[in-house]
């Protein structure tokens, strides 16, 4: 079973938070136990989890993103957007989480991060589920 997160971006650079979507997903199939497969199926997004509860986290990511891979920078791409394509190498374009108990095993602290590299635009997100 597959469905589509659709996502809106805002801006160049982002981190959108899916979680809620992802478990709603879960929720939705009924599944006890599985793994939830969430996939960005775009070359300048990607998919992370990380620190949730402190948005400091995400700002101090994509910070740091933006310093080591600046968006203007002698880059062969025609289409302006090499930093958008290397950042989304790094962060990658797929998770695993595993389901136990029809929830997602994610720690105290961790939500999955839609990230944009080249925004603002209308994406999505796929989220497949793999019952055991």
């Amino acid at each position: 079973m597959t469905k589509t997160i659709q996502v809106k971006t805002r801006s160049r650079t982002e981190f959108i938070n899916i979680t809620d979507e992802v478990r709603q997903v879960i929720t939705d199939s009924q599944v006890q136990s599985g793994i939830c497969y969430v996939y960005v199926p775009h070359t300048t997004a990607g998919v992370t989890i990380n620190e949730g509860a402190d948005p400091a986290v995400v700002k101090d990511i994509l910070s740091t993103l933006n310093s080591l891979i600046p968006h203007k920078a002698r880059y062969l791409h025609m289409e302006g957007n090499s930093d958008a394509h290397i950042k989304t190498s790094l962060m990658g374009p797929s998770q695993s989480i595993i389901i136990e108990g029809g929830k997602l095993l994610l720690g105290t602290w961790q939500a999955i991060f839609f990230c944009e590299f080249d925004g603002a635009r209308n994406r999505q997100c796929l989220v497949s589920i793999i019952t055991n």
